[in-house]
């Protein structure tokens, strides 16, 4: 039995890049910057970014290429594969994954949704006072 699960939370370096295949099934990619801790060999430590490509297929894909923004923090669940090709003479390989779930675990502005009530004001003195059972 294998198991080829993977479980990542950064945030996108770029936006999403959207394609479709010739059969016209939708395919988004984007990488996600996941910091490790290493010694700094000072005593210390310090951050090392590692890049992952994440893939989305189908219509899930075009959903989410409207939602995902460069800097969004995201949480991404899903296996591993690994890809070879060649160019210029020279074979290439990367390991990514293709993502089963993709979370947002920021939003893309800070700013309240247009409906969102004013949470700014205090209410006033007394207002819920006959709600205290005391």
């Amino acid at each position: 039995m294998s198991i080829n699960k993977a479980v990542i939370s950064g945030n996108l370096g770029a936006d999403p890049e959207l394609r479709s295949t010739s059969s016209g099934k939708y395919v988004l990619t984007f990488n996600v910057a996941v910091n490790e801790s290493v010694p700094d060999g000072n005593g210390g430590w310090s951050d090392r970014v590692n890049w992952i490509e994440c893939t989305v297929f189908g219509n899930r894909a075009s959903a989410l290429e409207r939602i995902l923004k460069k800097g969004l923090k995201v949480a991404v669940s899903g296996r591993l594969r690994y890809r070879t090709w060649e160019k210029g003479g020279h074979n290439y390989s990367k390991v990514g994954i293709v993502a089963d779930e993709v979370d947002l675990m920021s939003t893309r502005s800070a700013e309240p949704a247009p409906d969102a009530p004013d949470m700014t004001d205090e209410p006033s003195a007394g207002v819920y006072d006959e709600d205290i059972p005391f």
